[in-house]
């Protein structure tokens, strides 16, 4: 990244902005700068789409390789999706179609998902 992105992403509104430079420099981002782009991303994104966007772009490209960004992105979207726009396809994305039927497994093993759960369906037992 360059100073000049930089100074871009710094202006970055809302994390579209961030979120794109990720996307579009994948390749090239190193874990430094992918954590640097999650911390502006946290620092803009007041609502959790893009956290939630980056998460399920990150997990589409290699689960294993980005399993730290994608933990940290996860976390945050849960954080700031205070009306459940974005968790609920964020869940299907990172989890699979069968998840609901997986909870009980899935919240056992993985702090991310139990949060997720816990707030889509405040009133289910596990």
């Amino acid at each position: 990244m360059t100073e000049n992105d930089i100074k871009a992403l710094r202006q970055d509104p809302d994390g579209l902005l961030t979120y794109e430079y990720l996307a579009n420099h994948i390749g090239e981002c190193g874990p430094a700068e992918i954590d640097a782009l999650i911390e502006n991303m946290e620092r803009v994104d007041l609502s959790g789409q893009f956290l939630a966007s980056a998460a399920r772009y990150l997990n589409a490209i290699d689960a294993e390789a980005y399993a730290p960004a994608i933990k940290t992105l996860v976390a945050g979207a849960i954080d700031k999706d205070r009306e459940h726009r974005y968790l609920p396809d964020l869940m299907q994305g990172l989890y699979g179609s069968d998840c609901i039927e997986r909870a009980s497994q899935l919240c056992a093993c993985d702090d991310n998902f139990r949060r997720i759960y816990k707030r889509l369906y405040p009133t289910t037992a596990i």
